[in-house]
């Protein structure tokens, strides 16, 4: 089957990757302006892995819609609707072509999901999203793991599993589209409260973290209409392992990195999730504590270690 990828960064490549890999001929779509596509042009690889030679690359992006039936969109979550926005204005026949977003996080300013985005500007609900643990430096040393996908209907989702599954990754069908989207969005930030656990040398609380992270999701995905046992699934709970504890994890080094004063330069999904979070949790009236804490520290210069001591260290409550 001929994939398109569009986004050229750590995972987009990945996607590349493994799509050859399993068997498919794939175009990965680049800007023109891209370091990471420049990198990839010039050595076929990057810091994470080298690309098979039949994988072709694209600068055009009606090229590379064109291609194929199948289209794995990953890129920087606030830059999703710029570029669906830019998809809708090549005026090319969707109807027939399968989206899977492969992305984590939330419209900051919208405290959208990327479903939402996707259906209000492309007018179609043929999309599906793929998420769940996993580190791309650990795929690639095929090193196997369990992922989970969804879509608006399930002969989608099953469909999309199909094309995609392999010894290296096994997928579980998702009926929950909210809670999904939520929970793998979220988990970033919970990511980010454990890095800065990490960097206070207070790891022995991530126990308590996990288990207050979960509750307080699981509240805000019942409010939005999802189902509250979601989170405790492969796009939340089911990815802590690889978002609070993994040293490949950007989350949980960001938040390390900032309650030590040092410099982060890659992407941390969760900052901008946060954000929207605080959104939410406006307009449902559900509390977030452990997110409302990441957001003030990193926004309001709120003292670090005071935030999260007096999350856990308040007086007895009943759990």
């Amino acid at each position: 089957m001929k994939i398109s990828i569009i986004g050229c960064g750590r995972w987009g490549s990945f996607h590349a990757w493994y799509s050859s890999k399993i068997g498919h001929t794939v175009k990965l779509y680049g800007r023109a302006t891209s370091k990471n596509m420049q990198m990839l042009e010039s050595t076929r690889g990057n810091e994470y892995l080298k690309l098979p030679e039949n994988v072709q690359l694209t600068k055009n992006l009606e090229d590379a819609i064109n291609f194929a039936s199948v289209i794995i969109i990953s890129v920087g979550t606030q830059n999703f609707r710029a570029l669906l926005e830019e998809i809708k204005s090549l005026n090319i026949n969707l109807a027939e072509k399968k989206f899977v977003l492969c992305m984590k996080g939330l419209e900051s300013k919208t405290g959208k999901r990327l479903s939402t985005i996707f259906e209000e500007i492309l007018q179609s609900k043929n999309v599906a999203v793929w998420v769940g643990p996993g580190h791309v430096q650990d795929f690639v040393r095929r090193i196997p793991n369990c992922m989970v996908m969804t879509s608006p209907n399930e002969k989608l989702t099953r469909e999309v599993v199909e094309i995609f599954k392999s010894p290296l990754i096994r997928f579980y069908y998702g009926a929950d589209l909210i809670g999904i989207e939520i929970g793998a969005a979220a988990k970033n930030v919970i990511g980010i409260a454990a890095g800065m656990l990490d960097g206070f040398n207070c790891t022995s609380l991530k126990g308590a973290l996990m288990a207050r992270g979960t509750v307080e999701l699981s509240r805000l995905v019942e409010s939005l209409g999802g189902d509250k046992m979601t989170v405790y699934g492969l796009s939340h709970l089911g990815d802590y392992e690889a978002t609070l504890f993994s040293n490949h994890s950007r989350n949980r080094k960001f938040g390390e990195d900032f309650v030590q004063n040092k410099k982060f330069d890659k992407l941390a999904e969760g900052t901008e999730t946060v954000i929207a979070l605080m959104e939410l949790s406006k307009s449902t009236g559900v509390e977030l504590p452990i997110c409302r804490a990441v957001f003030k520290i990193i926004y309001e210069n709120a003292d670090p270690e005071e935030q999260l001591m007096n999350l856990f260290m308040r007086s007895t409550k009943a759990e």
